[in-house]
């Protein structure tokens, strides 16, 4: 099979702690996704997809790509994460990956905030087509509705309000980044978080969130990122 596919579901390990014993209706709900070579892809897990890009453009063209892989040299190879790569070739481009959450409040407000660990290899330093670690958002997020991608005047684009590059959306917050605090191209694993920029958003009818972490860039070139570990905490919104 092939190893790399443009849009795959990936399983994850879910971890959930609470104060008290029904852990998802109420107190702290905590997911954390660490991934793994042997994640069964039909399991519930996180989906990826692309957005923010010419309809007519050929998928092999712009290298989209999106699969469980070893974390890079000089990192611990042993690890795996999610990687995802893109080459922007229309100013604009969209990396995302969404998962379901069930069994909350129906029509109830979270609060939620991440804490995102990704390998990049991109300094904060411009090149000739511009600085692909600080023209590189981070972004998350959630919402009642499935995120999508949809085409719209020949352009695909998500049907939920991540914002435009740097600028969050009303229901996606930028989280920073994804330079990695040097002045060379090597992997590191950086940590971004949002525990004072939160969301606010209301369950649907069924008791269900969709979380949703991307990068939103404006680099003109290729990105390759690997997520090593993504967690989403939910509290009931006072």
């Amino acid at each position: 099979m092939n190893k790399w596919i443009f849009i795959m579901s990936i399983a994850l390990v879910t971890s959930l702690y609470s104060c008290n014993n029904d852990t998802k209706l109420n107190g702290v709900i905590m997911v954390e996704s660490e991934f793994q070579s042997d994640s069964d892809p039909d399991a519930n897990g996180w989906t990826a997809s692309f957005a923010e890009y010419r309809t007519t453009a050929v998928d092999s063209v712009l290298n989209l790509q999106a699969g469980v892989s070893r974390l890079p040299a000089p990192l611990d190879t042993t690890r795996y994460s999610l990687r995802m790569q893109s080459n922007n070739r229309s100013g604009n481009m969209f990396m995302f990956m969404k998962k379901r959450i069930t069994g909350l409040r129906n029509n109830t407000d979270y609060q939620i905030t991440f804490d995102v660990n990704l390998a990049t290899q991109y300094p904060d330093a411009a090149d000739v087509i511009g600085s692909p670690g600080s023209s590189v958002y981070l972004k998350a997020g959630a919402s009642a509705e499935e995120p999508v991608r949809i085409a719209e005047n020949g352009i695909y684009k998500v049907n939920i309000d991540k914002g435009t590059e740097s600028a969050g959306g009303t229901q996606m917050v930028t989280l920073g980044n994804v330079a990695n605090g040097g002045n060379t191209f090597v992997y590191r694993l950086i940590s971004r978080s949002s525990p004072g920029n939160s969301l606010v958003v209301r369950t649907n009818d069924k008791g269900e969130l969709w979380l949703c972490v991307g990068t939103d860039s404006k680099y003109e070139g290729l990105v390759n990122l690997y997520y090593d570990k993504i967690k989403a905490t939910l509290n009931l919104a006072e």
